[in-house]
């Protein structure tokens, strides 16, 4: 069995090699990052099936995991921040990072990433593409409230910001000078194209949360008070198969929900979340956490996105709304700040979330079966 590293770059393709039986890793030099680079490598190297290859998870994604894998060479994709690192190793180049990673997947020390199917990236890239949009947006409606700001122009007294009548005000908005008409038209282009780029892409998330093989987990999801469909399908694209997670302890500390500690004998030192995992995923959760803060209540939102529900994820929605509002002003009784109260009930959510999906995938199971 060889033991292949691989630091991938846009260009090439540095390769170390750490053969079974023990010994120093040794670096192959480097390949063209294209396909029949790749595949001269695999006939260099020796049959397929004694190779287990690795490379760190970066902008390049997944498709020399897919090519590899095609080849039927056995390849995992490793998290880069759990990788060890010696702390009095202070250069680093391409090739010693390959023979490093050959070292470390012989010796077990990697920490493998769960790599997604074409259709379920493709998911992921539409719900990233519509956070992208939403940030956009919000960026330039602040540079046009600046702008208004900045020339003394307010709304009317009552009207509230980029509502339709908000809209309506605006188009009525002139300015003497030309320049600063220009300026004051070019921004608004630019929040009007943001909308409905925002909107484009809603639209699609809304066809696939009602016509994919993705809907049935996409809908038992929106039963939870603060998902909606957006969060919904955010939730099932960052994590993928929920039953992956043993249990959903596991799939917190895959989100960063969990605290920090630093503990040492009789003393127990715990701080913030660590942040260590999918951003994604922490922001979502975070802005469906403020939900709870109100009082348990199916209201016409809720309502309608729950008709139809399992009796199972019924109850698990329920559950969820007594307890997670409980929680929060509980924290808040004991001095917590809102933020870190907010975030427990995120954590603590994502564990109803777990619950939810696990149910429906094995219900799906049982149907495939």
């Amino acid at each position: 069995m060889k033991f292949v590293g691989l630091d991938v770059s846009k260009e090439t393709i540095a390769v170390g090699v750490a053969e079974q039986g023990g010994g120093p890793a040794r670096s192959l030099g480097k390949v063209p990052n294209t396909p029949e680079g790749v595949r001269k490598l695999v006939q260099r190297l020796g049959p397929p099936a004694k190779l287990l290859a690795c490379y760190e998870a970066g902008p390049l994604g997944y498709g020399l995991h897919r090519l590899l894998t095609g080849m039927g060479v056995r390849c995992v994709v490793v998290a880069p921040a759990l990788t060890p690192v010696r702390p009095g190793d202070q250069v680093k180049t391409d090739r010693r990072d390959a023979v490093r990673l050959a070292q470390l997947l012989r010796a077990g020390e990697l920490t493998p990433v769960w790599v997604p199917g074409e259709e379920e990236e493709a998911l992921r890239d539409l719900v990233r593409a519509r956070e992208a949009a939403k940030r956009d947006l919000r960026r330039a409606r602040q540079a046009l409230n600046s702008f208004l700001l900045r020339h003394g122009v307010q709304p009317p007294q009552g009207t509230r910001r980029w509502s339709r009548m908000y809209l309506r005000w605006l188009d009525t908005l002139s300015f003497p000078h030309r320049a600063t008409q220009v300026v004051f038209q070019e921004l608004l282009h630019a929040v009007r194209e943001l909308e409905a780029r925002l909107e484009r892409l809603e639209a699609e998330i809304h066809a696939l949360a009602t016509e994919s093989r993705y809907a049935p987990l996409i809908q038992a999801l929106q039963a939870l008070r603060g998902v909606g469909e957006v969060v919904a399908a955010t939730l099932v694209a960052e994590v993928g198969p929920f039953s992956r997670f043993r249990n959903p302890a596991l799939l917190m500390a895959y989100a960063g929900l969990v605290p920090r500690e630093r503990s040492s004998g009789a003393q127990v030192r715990r701080g913030g979340i660590t942040k260590t995992g999918n951003a994604h995923l922490r922001f979502v959760l975070g802005e469906a956490a403020w939900a709870y803060r109100h009082r348990p209540a199916v209201k016409a939102g809720l309502r309608r996105r729950q008709q139809g529900a399992d009796p199972e994820v019924l109850r698990i929605a329920l559950q969820a709304q007594e307890r997670l509002h409980r929680k929060y002003w509980r924290l808040l009784a004991r001095g917590k700040p809102a933020g870190v109260a907010a975030t427990a009930v995120a954590r603590e959510l994502l564990g109803f979330v777990w619950a939810i999906a696990c149910h429906v995938e094995a219900q799906q199971a049982q149907q495939a079966a």
